[in-house]
């Protein structure tokens, strides 16, 4: 298992989006071909989160935990030269993306959430708002700040997120299914974006929340959540104009040289293709905030395994021939249904030869003490006209010293396909085609 370094896994595991815009003009942005950020783990020694403290595997039980924690979530909610670049930095396997909102400019760093829409912020008046690093935003001070009204799409959009104030202006209410939840005025205000060019950019009329009650379980680091889903309102939808609906990242190996970083791409510099590249339609379903993929079977070596989904009624995926997956690059884990993942288990069992020993944190369904020596099989994920043939690296992990589980677990309901078996993939999402495409990369040399 050349290159499954604990660095390497550690790397991708906690990624999250520490985003600073702020660059080219608008329409320059838009000719020119999009931009890239960097994406570096909160477990780098570059990364201003790091704690020395933690050993490698209470990070990695973490990360697993927040996989079951991630599903919990979803099941409540329903190429040019000039490009903009920026560090993306992981908060305790959160996503932070660092921007600004207002006239003049004002910072946040918010949780990136593939998983949800809305942009917001805590904002002033504070009915109750959680303790925050950064200044809570004044719109008042704003000269670019302005309230949506009821009758507006956006306020629309909301659906039974949103309600209608006395004097007729939109106001919006979250939950999360970990029990933080947000709410305030729906308005829009300008965004700032950064770049390496040093060229300010702004983008008018962003639609986000202002919240005035906010609670849960954010931390000090983060003054809000920036939602990249693919409903309407979320990060990805409003800068449509400016990316065309596509965007691409590439999970890399840390290996020994933590300046080496992942890359996420936005615009033309997120298409993927090329020898090598597949592609698989994106699923219409709902909620449209999740990206739905239809996972057709897995094979373990040359045996073909058909891929049965779930049978609950009542589930958001339940007995759904189309989009009977979610891809989400937020969760480490694969999750899969009880009943197709007990045979895919016996199977690579099988395969194996070895004898499994049990994970003493009860996370794991299969591991080994030691994987040298044993013959791990190739497992292949077909999707409709893409199949991925992923490696050990995207199929074990470590978890001890003496601990290699098969990173898929059994769920009751809501199946993901996570962040370790798209490693070593270029993963780009197109949202005017309605695909996503996999290209086998290694994302080292990724600029």
């Amino acid at each position: 298992m050349e290159g499954f370094s604990l660095k390497f896994l550690f790397y991708t595991l906690a990624v999250i989006f520490f985003i600073h815009f702020s660059g080219l003009s608008h329409t320059e942005a838009s000719n020119k071909g999009g931009f890239s950020t960097d994406l570096i783990s909160r477990d780098s020694p570059l990364s201003p989160f790091y704690n020395p403290s933690e050993t490698q595997f209470d990070r990695l039980q973490k990360a697993f935990h927040r996989s079951i924690s991630r599903a919990n979530h979803f099941r409540a909610n329903g190429v040019s030269t000039n490009s903009i670049q920026s560090p993306v930095i992981s908060n305790n396997g959160e996503y932070l993306m660092n921007i600004s909102l207002g006239t003049p400019p004002v910072s946040m760093h918010g949780i990136a959430d593939t998983g949800s829409d809305l942009l917001w912020r805590q904002c002033k008046p504070c009915d109750s708002c959680y303790e925050q690093i950064e200044p809570i935003f004044d719109p008042a001070k704003s000269k670019t700040y302005q309230i949506l009204s009821c009758e507006g799409k956006s306020c629309s959009n909301l659906g039974g997120q949103g309600g209608c104030s006395d004097d007729n202006t939109c106001i919006y209410s979250y939950s999360y299914g970990d029990g933080s939840h947000t709410s305030g005025d729906l308005a829009v205000d300008t965004l700032t974006i950064g770049s390496t060019t040093g060229r300010p950019v702004s983008v008018p009329k962003v639609v986000f929340g202002c919240g005035h009650n906010n609670g849960g379980t954010f931390e000090l680091h983060g003054s809000g959540l920036v939602g990249l889903g693919g409903g309407p309102l979320s990060m990805i939808s409003q800068l449509r104009p400016l990316i065309g609906g596509r965007f691409s990242y590439c999970l890399v190996p840390l290996g020994n040289d933590p300046s080496v970083s992942s890359k996420m791409h936005f615009g033309s510099r997120g298409i993927v293709s090329g020898a090598g590249a597949v592609s698989t339609p994106l699923a219409s379903r709902q909620p449209d905030t999740f990206y739905y993929l239809t996972l057709e079977s897995m094979s373990v070596g040359s045996k073909k395994l058909a891929y049965k989904g779930f049978s609950k009624v009542g589930s958001p995926l339940a007995d759904a021939d189309e989009g009977n997956i979610i891809i989400d690059s937020g969760t480490t884990l694969t999750l899969l249904p009880q009943d197709f993942y007990g045979t895919l288990e016996s199977n690579v069992v099988s395969a194996i030869g070895g004898k499994p020993v049990r994970d003493p944190n009860n996370v794991f369904s299969l591991c080994y003490s030691n994987l040298s020596g044993l013959r791990i099989p190739t497992i292949t994920a077909h999707f409709v006209g893409a199949d991925l043939e992923l490696k050990p690296l995207n199929t074990f992990v470590q978890v001890q010293e003496d601990l290699f589980c098969f990173a898929m677990i059994p769920v009751s309901d809501l199946a993901i396909f996570g962040n370790l078996a798209q490693m070593n993939f270029l993963v780009g999402y197109d949202l005017k085609s309605r695909t996503v495409s996999f290209k086998p990369t290694d994302c080292t040399k990724i600029d």
